[in-house]
Formats: structure tokens, sequence, C-alpha cells
């Protein structure tokens, strides 16, 4: 039970291990086809696109308050249910209805950031590590009690979208190593500690306008916390024009000034305390550039003060 790109790495590393007649997938839940692009066709989820690759019968229903979708997903009778980011709440019906119950895959270190953008917020708030858990699913959020860990050190100014793709890979081989312990009867579980509980609430759009008024740190980790998406952003006046910038990377530096002051023809932003200068920009509209090939069209721009 999916729906992205992330869950999407846990589907493939199962439907593999089967080849092996391993963990036989007897049906995909994923969210159902959202309108997108510009013509606003129906688009399937990565989840749903590879389920039906592999020929594995899917199921998207819009919630489970319909008795007849709880009562088709008991009929699969499955030893065990995988979710992961899978978008939905499930209600104790559906968590009770295979024999063990469900495993869910978890992009944090539990009990910290429980909820929707574990990811994003260990990044935003200077996290030096994360991980990946195994854990049961119960009806609180994130409550369960959590059988695999794995570690993972946070690297100076690596981005949501790198930390992603690097948890998805790790994550997919840490549920694949639970459903072979489980098999064995090997899976244990450990009740989550009852401090350090923080919550990763979802990213709303008004966090994604940078406050230069922060230290250049904090602003930092605002930046790459939110890269790629929804992409951290500033407004500057570009040829007598303002514009939409968005900032993918950047690095910090120790030149000071004003809070959003522009110090230098680099590009270089003074903060509450040092400075940031992008490395790869992307004005509105446009894809995303080092700054380089951003400064050859942008003109004079040291003095120029961001709000």
């Amino acid at each position: 039970m999916g729906t992205p790109d992330f869950a999407a790495a846990s589907l493939k590393k199962i439907i593999e291990a089967n080849i092996e007649q391993k963990h036989n997938v007897v049906g995909v839940y994923t969210q159902p086809p959202r309108k997108a692009g510009r013509g606003k066709s129906l688009k399937k989820s990565a989840v749903h696109i590879l389920a039906e690759k592999n020929n594995i019968k899917v199921f998207t229903p819009k919630n489970f308050r319909d008795q007849k979708d709880i009562d088709v997903f008991a009929s699969h009778k499955a030893d065990v249910a995988i979710i992961v980011a899978y978008g939905l709440l499930l209600p104790k019906a559906i968590l009770d209805a295979p024999k063990f119950g469900c495993l869910n895959l978890h992009g944090s270190l539990l009990p910290r950031w429980r909820g929707a953008a574990p990811i994003h917020r260990a990044i935003m708030a200077g996290d030096k590590k994360t991980g990946v858990m195994v854990m049961q699913m119960d009806e609180g959020l994130d409550t369960g009690a959590v059988a695999l860990t794995k570690e993972i050190p946070l690297k100076p100014n690596i981005t949501t979208g790198e930390l992603h793709d690097e948890m998805k890979i790790i994550g997919a081989d840490l549920l694949l190593q639970a459903l072979d312990d489980l098999e064995h009867g090997k899976l244990k579980f450990i009740a989550q500690k009852g401090e350090g509980i923080t919550y990763a609430k979802k990213i709303s759009k008004s966090e994604a306008k940078i406050n230069f008024s922060l230290s250049a740190k904090q602003v930092l980790n605002n930046i790459h916390g939110l890269s790629p998406f929804p992409g951290a952003w500033l407004e500057i006046e570009l040829n007598d024009k303002l514009t939409r910038v968005k900032i993918i990377s950047a690095q910090l530096l120790e030149k000071s000034g004003k809070g959003g002051k522009i110090i230098d023809n680099q590009f270089t932003i003074a903060c509450a305390s040092q400075s940031i200068r992008p490395i790869k920009l992307q004005r509105q509209g446009k894809g995303i550039v080092e700054l380089d090939a951003f400064l050859r069209g942008a003109g004079e721009l040291k003095g120029k003060q961001l709000s």
C-alpha cells in the first residue's frame, strides 16, 4: 500500500524477491489517479504504474469508509500488509485484517518526526542524523512499536531530494529484511520512547518564502529542506521585472550585512548573521541553472534589498 516514487522502490524490491519464490504480492493499493500537467489529464501513481507493469491487481479506494472496500481487503487473506507513503488513514478493520498486521516504513528516527514530512523537517531542523524504521502500524500517528532501524548520517548541505533518493533504497532493503525476519519468526518489536517526540507537519506554502531575518545557517537548512519541492523562493527585480526565483542549493559564507541585502554581484545575500550564496537557481517558468548562468542575464545585483 503506497503511492509515490518513494513507495515504488519498496514494491520493486519485493517484486524482485518474488522471483526467488518469496513474498508474493496479492494486491496493490494506491491513491486514485489525479489530474496533473497542463492538460489536467489523469495521472497514475508511481506505485500504480509499477504494479500494472508486473501484472499485479491494483485497488484505488478514495478511503476505507465503505464496508465493501474493507471486505475486499480482508478477502486477500494476506499474511501482512506493507505501507509506504500511502497517504490514506487506515481504520482498525484494515490494520487488523492481515495475519501479522501492517508494517510501515517511516523516514525518520521515531519518535522524532512523526507525521507527514519527516525528510523535509529533519533537514530544516539541522539534524545531524536521520534514518528509516520498520514499525507495526496502530491507530496513532506513527506511534507503533519499531522492529528495525537504519541510521543515516546527514551530510552537510544535503537536500530533501538527495536524502529522499538515498532513503528509498535503504528503506526498501530494510523492508525486505523485515519480511525475511517475519517469515522466520525473528521479527521483534520494541515500543517507542516516550520522550523526544516531535511532529513533522505538512509543509505549508508560507514556509517556502525565504526569511533573511534568520541566521544564514537556518536559511540554508530551510533552502535545502525545501529542495526540490516545493522550493524555497525569493522575489527580486530582474531587468525591471519582479521575478520569483527558487534557490535549489546554496552555500554559507562569513560575509555580513543587513538581512536580505545583496552584498556583491555574485548574489551573496546577507542574513541576520553571516550570509548565503546560491549554487543552483530556478527562475519562475525556467529550468534549473548554475549560478554563473543565472548571473549572465541578471544585471546589477549588488545593493538590492530583498523583502
